[in-house]
């Protein structure tokens, strides 16, 4: 049976990927609560809704599989106990049975449709939706203080945090911000339960219940048996040890794992904002983290018992060291210039989806980066990105790639 996920690089042909739309949950975002839901400003939906369109559209028109989350969730559903299973765990993982006011809120949801279910999921639901439900505890009838019984989702949009695809297994990852944690449900949910993939035996390399934090933006497959992961502001070094375990101790071709050490700041939440690859030699580098030499801490870790950790200091002679490479391209977020660096790193200028070798997908508005990887050979696909920009996350980070064909 063809396995439904299958990552062996960041820059193999891309074949499919798992998108989310914006919807509801991001007009549901108040400026007392932007801070919380990890946002520093309120898109406006409308506009950011056709951004995410061009985007998804992009991919298609490269005979790229588009599938969206809210859609696969709707497919599970084809029993009652399914559903209501998914309510349950939601619930759980939103703290709301501790006193039990969470049985009318279960009824509430267990009412809709699938689709009217999962858009609510991901909206949220306000007090004020239960109107019949006779408020019996304080946070119930505190509605000014908090409109919410089930917070919005407005970060969903950002596929490639909750799970990330390495080799034919998959990382749920217990993610970082409690604003973001249920986002990893949702994908557990579907590995489990929809067709396409319950059926495969997939491999989880990370369980999303581990104690410490990793996330799909630190997660770089850079070859069969090569991964890279940031220890970031999102990602603990424990993990990275946690999953490096897994996947030396599991039926997987991952031989060496590259951990490196970024700065814990929002500007450099993960290693793909400052680091992404374009092609089979050429890097994208973020020059305020990664500089022109390259140096940095980085740390390998190989098998055994314990695990063999051993130390660099140079990103480029470790690219060449781990990927067998003769030489290797750094290509710098806004080239030499520290004012264009700093504004089209903060809108994600290094933040690119390769969909083939060479080929990649970046936002307009990060011109001097666009125009320096098309002076490095590179072909860039540009997408609208006003709105989605927003939410501080760029074409990687709101794409998380399913299948791509093999690398030659």
């Amino acid at each position: 049976m063809k396995q439904p996920i299958q990552i062996n690089s960041e820059i193999g042909k891309l074949t499919s990927v798992l998108l989310h739309r914006p919807g509801k949950e991001i007009e549901n975002l108040t400026p007392d609560s932007m801070e919380q839901l990890l946002f520093d400003d309120i898109p406006y939906l409308p506009a950011m809704q056709k951004e995410h369109d061009f985007f998804a559209d992009a991919l298609r028109q490269r005979d790229i599989e588009v599938l969206y989350i809210d859609q696969l969730m709707i497919d599970t559903f084809e029993t009652e106990e399914v559903k209501r299973l998914f309510v349950d765990r939601m619930l759980q993982e939103s703290r709301l049975t501790a006193n039990g006011s969470s049985e009318a809120l279960k009824n509430y949801l267990l009412e809709m449709d699938s689709k009217q279910l999962i858009d609510s999921m991901i909206a949220g639901v306000l007090k004020e939706d239960l109107k019949e439900q006779k408020k019996q505890h304080l946070y119930e009838m505190m509605s000014r203080h908090y409109p919410f019984y089930l917070d919005p989702m407005p970060n969903l949009y950002f596929t490639r945090d909750p799970a990330a695809g390495i080799g034919s297994g998959i990382s749920i990852n217990p993610m970082s911000q409690h604003a973001r944690q249920r986002e990893s449900l949702f994908v557990e949910h579907i590995i489990h339960h929809h067709p396409r993939f319950a059926s495969a035996d997939t491999p989880v390399w990370m369980d999303r219940n581990f104690d410490f934090p990793i996330e799909g933006g630190d997660e770089l497959v850079l070859s069969e048996s090569v991964l890279a992961i940031g220890v970031s502001e999102r990602t603990s070094a424990r993990a990275v040890e946690h999953i490096a375990k897994n996947l030396f101790n599991g039926n997987s071709k991952v031989e060496k794992v590259v951990a490196v050490e970024i700065p814990k700041k929002r500007a450099s939440m993960h290693l793909d904002t400052v680091f992404t690859m374009v092609d089979y030699d050429q890097f994208t580098t973020h020059a305020q983290v990664v500089d022109k030499d390259g140096h940095m801490n980085i740390f390998i870790l190989e098998r055994g018992d314990p695990l063999r950790i051993s130390k660099r200091t140079n990103l480029k002679e470790t690219l060449k060291e781990v990927l067998k490479l003769s030489e290797v391209n750094l290509i710098p977020c806004g080239g030499e210039d520290k004012i264009a660096s700093a504004r089209e790193q903060w809108n994600d200028g290094s933040n690119t989806l390769a969909i083939a070798p060479g080929s990649v997908v970046t936002y307009e508005r990060n011109y001097v980066s666009n125009d320096l990887l098309r002076e490095n050979g590179i072909e860039v696909i540009e997408v609208q990105s006003s709105e989605l920009v927003r939410g501080r996350g760029g074409p990687r980070c709101m794409s998380m790639p399913l299948t791509r064909e093999p690398l030659k």
